[in-house]
């Protein structure tokens, strides 16, 4: 469930939200992001963007004792499709994330062109098409491997 709702996320961001932004003025832009990814940052967001990880991992790990295993295969490609989705976040999303909000209140910043430049929407866009891929991938794959699990009785 966690890793659909993180496709779902990342989905949303790609086909809507920068899609949208791509359309403001920059002053919009830097203002929206900012409050966008500052909203972002809670307790909702980040159970399901760990849990998808350490759910992931622990059903793996548990599936290594089991005498069916069918299941194992689908779920360490899971797992790893969802490593890429957090490893490309941690190392491209997260940091241009910050950078744009470290740049201040847009009301006080004075080239607002020079900060969307910098942020580089089509470096973010790029990298969140990736994590969107994968992670839905992921999803599937969890989904197969449950379909797999029920039959294999």
């Amino acid at each position: 469930m966690t890793t659909g709702l993180v496709a779902g996320v990342c989905g949303l961001y790609q086909h809507t939200i920068m899609r949208g932004l791509a359309r403001t003025d920059d002053r919009t832009f830097v203002s929206a992001f900012q409050a966008i990814d500052r909203a972002i940052m809670n307790a909702w967001f980040m159970i399901g963007f760990m849990g998808a990880l350490v759910f992931t991992g622990l059903a793996t790990v548990l599936h290594l004792a089991q005498d069916v295993r069918s299941v194992l295969p689908w779920l360490i490609v899971a797992f790893a499709l969802y490593l890429v989705t957090f490893g490309l976040t941690m190392a491209v999303n997260v940091p241009l994330n910050e950078a744009i909000k470290a740049a201040g209140d847009p009301a006080g910043i004075a080239d607002l062109g020079e900060v969307r430049h910098e942020f580089n929407e089509a470096k973010w866009t790029a990298y969140n098409l990736v994590r969107t891929i994968t992670t839905a991938v992921a999803f599937g794959v969890l989904c197969w491997a449950l379909v797999i699990s029920g039959s294999a009785d």
